[in-house]
């Protein structure tokens, strides 16, 4: 269910106190997620993402941010600070006796390194399990500092934070997602609660824009790995997971930790996912990987190249059969340029990693060196 909240009363936001049960089963949503969540998410610790401060932690732990898992809620877990929640949570704000409240302005912060820079299109901030403790508002920035900056640099008066997310109303209880206009290639966003209370869960959907000076010095390099910029398009099928986890780093360590489809029924028919590489580039060799899919891994599959939005496909390797739970390696006996790959399984299955190695052309170096200096 999508709603909006309520500007006039902050407590008409808040969700109904838990009654027992699945404590999911009142759980909300607002803004447009779909606009944006099949893009990869930025703030993955997969991809190497982290908080690396926050000024306040109180009653749990910053680094709950960026869980994978959904959060959990126990109503009998108490520690010695109070509810034991899963998420990010700090202490009641006070301002003085007079004015027990905070100043307006006053608010708590956490700082999360993403795992990929890159052009940021949308944000969830999830307040699952947070019910009547959530913030009142939120509000993100970002930045875009290269290397590798402590808190204490990150936090100078030489860094410039655009708003990305102005201070805006949330539901508590809910996921509440909120769309990014900006072109700027960022590495670090602050997530700001107003003026204190819980948030679950926070994810940075976008588009990873590598450095093209460190891909001139590993050469060779996987063109579809979405550290690199390649970015998942369209599929026949999301049933089980989103296509983006065939190019994430690392190996599949379950089975749901890849592209798996639903059962096909229609003979004569077959299914796909197509990617954009992180530009054009020269494909060497090409990684296929069904780990942890033992059962219903894809019977065969074919890769398919295309040169620009408009060529035609071409066969990068015939209809050739997988074996489960197997990494396969295929070695092209003549490199292919492409600027968008399209992996056929037949009749249908899982693949968990495809890697696509090779090096950007000089068309594809220029191209992504524009779009790296536009941000």
């Amino acid at each position: 269910m999508t709603t909006t909240p309520n500007h006039q009363d902050p407590h008409a936001n808040d969700a109904a106190p838990y009654g027992g049960g699945d404590p999911y089963a009142d759980y909300r949503t607002f803004g447009d997620a779909d606009a944006f969540t099949d893009l990869v998410d930025l703030a993955d610790r997969r991809l190497g993402a982290g908080v690396i401060a926050a000024n306040d932690e109180f009653f749990a732990m910053r680094e709950n941010l960026l869980v994978r898992e959904r959060a959990v809620f126990d109503p009998e877990h108490f520690g010695h600070k109070g509810k034991v929640m899963d998420g990010w949570e700090t202490r009641r704000r006070r301002g003085t006796q007079d004015e027990p409240f905070p100043a307006p302005g006053e608010h708590d912060w956490a700082i999360v390194r993403l795992g990929a820079a890159g052009v940021i299109r949308g944000v969830i901030v999830d307040t699952a399990h947070f019910r009547g403790n959530y913030p009142q508002r939120v509000s993100l920035q970002a930045a875009s500092v290269p290397g590798a900056p402590g808190p204490d640099e990150l936090l100078g008066d030489d860094v410039k934070w655009e708003e990305i997310v102005a201070p805006s109303q949330v539901r508590g209880h809910a996921a509440n997602a909120f769309a990014v206009t900006s072109e700027r290639r960022f590495t670090h966003v602050r997530v700001c609660q107003h003026p204190d209370g819980g948030i679950a869960r926070l994810r940075v959907h976008g588009e990873v824009v590598p450095d093209p000076e460190w891909l001139d010095l590993l050469g060779t390099f996987d063109l579809v790995s979405v550290l690199h910029g390649g970015v998942y398009e369209d599929a026949s099928d999301r049933f089980y997971s989103s296509p983006t986890q065939i190019i994430l780093p690392g190996t599949s360590r379950k089975m749901d930790d890849g592209w798996e489809n639903r059962r096909r029924r229609v003979h004569g028919t077959n299914d796909w996912v197509r990617f954009r590489l992180a530009a054009q580039g020269t494909i060497r060799a090409v990684e296929i990987d069904t780990a942890c899919l033992k059962g219903n891994a894809a019977g065969w599959i074919a890769l398919s190249g295309r040169d620009g939005e408009t060529g035609e496909w071409f066969e990068i390797i015939p209809r050739t059969r997988l074996q489960p739970d197997t990494l396969h390696r295929f070695p092209l006996a003549a490199e292919a340029v492409a600027t968008h790959v399209r992996l056929d399984a037949f009749p249908d299955g899982g693949v968990a990693r495809m890697r696509v190695h090779g090096a950007l052309t000089e068309a594809g170096r220029s191209a992504l060196e524009e779009r790296f200096r536009r941000g």
